[in-house]
C-alpha cells in the first residue's frame, strides 16, 4: 500500500508537468513563421481550398480553442495524423519509438557499466594518476559534439578501415529484414531466428551505440566521483575506519550510500539521452523516433511535433517512475517523505 500511494504522489505531481510542457509546446509550434497550409494544399490551390484546409485543421480558431480540441482527441488516443506521410502520429511513434529506445538503452546501459565503476575508482585517490586520466576523458566525453563525433566515427572506421557497414539505417539493404516483434531489428532477428540479419543489424549497432556510449559515459564517471569523494568524506565512513574494517568493507558502505544518487543521475542521463538522440539517428539514418522527430520541427509538422514531444515527456515520468520504485526499495525511508 505505501509503494501504490507513493507512485500515486509522483503521478499526481507529473501530470500538470505534461500538461505544462504540451501547452508551451502547442503554443510554439503554432507562433512560428511555418504555415503548413499551403504545402499541403498544394502550389495550384487557390484561396478557397486553403480556407477550407485551414478549417479542417482548425488553424482557423482561436489558440486556446484549437488546443483544448486538441486536448480532447487526445484524450480519446487521437494524436493527429503526421503530414509527412499522411499517416495516424500513434502510428508513427509505435513503429519508430523501438528503434531509439534501443539505441538509448544499450548506450546508457553500457555507460554505466563503464561508467560507474571508473567513477568510483577515481575517487579512492583523488587527484591521482587515475583520476586525472579519468577527468580528462570525461571532459573529452562533454567538450565533443555529438553529431562530429559520429561523422568522425563513419570516416574512420568505414571509410577509411572499412571495418564498419555502411551507416544507412539499422539492417544492410542486402539482408532481408526479420518480422516485426519487438520493434528492434536485432531482437526480431534473433527471435526469428534468422542469424545473417542478427549479425547485420549487431554490425550496424556498433558504431552509433559507441558513439553514443562515451557521450553517456563522460558525465556518468565525473558526477560517480563526485558522489563518491563525498560520501567517502562522510563522518560513518571516517568512523568505518577507525573501527577497523576492512577497505572492502569501507567501500562496500561508501557504494550503498553513493547507490541511490548514481541511479537516480543514470536515470535523468537516460531521458536527456532519450531527447538528444536526434543527431546521432540523423548522422547515422537511423529511422528511429529522433530523426522522425527532428524532420517534423524543420518541416513544421504540427501534429508529429506534439506527439513526439508527448512521447518524450511520458518516457521521463515512466523513467523517473522507475528510478523511484528502485530508490524505494534499497532506501524504504525515501517513501516517507
Amino acid at each position: 500500500m505505501t509503494v501504490l500511494r507513493f507512485l500515486l504522489r509522483r503521478l499526481v505531481v507529473a501530470l500538470p508537468v505534461v500538461l505544462g510542457i504540451l501547452f508551451v509546446t502547442f503554443m510554439l509550434v503554432r507562433v512560428g513563421d511555418q504555415d503548413p497550409v499551403a504545402m499541403l494544399a498544394g502550389p495550384m490551390a487557390d484561396a478557397a481550398m486553403l480556407a477550407r484546409v485551414r478549417a479542417e485543421l482548425l488553424l482557423d480558431q482561436p489558440l486556446l480553442a484549437q488546443f483544448w480540441a486538441y486536448l480532447g482527441r487526445l484524450v480519446q488516443g487521437d494524436l493527429g495524423r503526421s503530414w509527412q506521410g499522411n499517416a495516424p502520429v500513434a502510428h508513427e511513434i509505435a513503429q519508430l519509438f523501438p528503434a531509439t529506445l534501443e539505441l538509448v538503452g544499450l548506450s546508457v546501459g553500457l555507460g554505466a557499466l563503464v561508467g560507474v565503476p571508473l567513477g568510483l575508482h577515481a575517487a579512492q585517490r583523488p587527484n591521482g594518476w587515475f583520476d586525472q586520466a579519468s577527468r580528462f576523458g570525461s571532459l573529452f566525453g562533454f567538450s565533443i559534439p555529438t553529431y562530429w563525433l559520429g561523422l568522425m566515427a563513419i570516416f574512420v572506421f568505414f571509410y577509411l578501415l572499412g571495418w564498419a557497414p555502411a551507416p544507412m539505417g539499422r539492417i544492410s539493404m542486402m539482408v532481408a529484414a526479420p518480422p516485426v516483434v519487438t520493434g528492434s531489428v536485432l531482437v526480431d532477428s534473433l527471435i526469428a531466428g534468422e542469424w545473417e540479419a542478427a549479425r547485420s543489424a549487431a554490425a550496424q549497432l556498433v558504431l552509433p551505440v559507441g558513439c553514443f556510449t562515451i557521450v553517456a559515459t563522460a558525465p556518468i564517471v565525473k558526477h560517480t566521483r563526485a558522489i563518491a569523494i563525498e560520501v567517502m568524506g562522510a563522518d560513518y565512513i571516517r568512523y568505518a575506519r577507525a573501527c577497523g574494517f576492512p577497505p572492502r568493507v569501507v567501500r562496500r558502505i561508501a557504494l550503498r550510500a553513493a547507490l541511490v544518487p548514481v541511479i537516480t543521475f543514470v536515470g535523468s542521463e537516460f531521458t536527456s539521452l532519450l531527447a538528444a538522440a536526434s543527431l546521432i539517428e540523423f548522422v547515422f539514418s537511423w529511422g528511429g523516433l529522433g530523426h522522425w522527430g527532428l524532420n517534423a520541427i524543420l518541416l513544421g509538422d504540427f501534429a508529429a511535433v506534439q506527439g513526439y514531444v508527448l512521447v518524450l515527456a511520458l518516457a521521463s515520468v515512466v523513467v523517473f517512475l522507475v528510478v523511484d520504485l528502485v530508490v524505494l526499495l534499497l532506501e524504504p525511508r525515501a517513501g516517507l517523505r
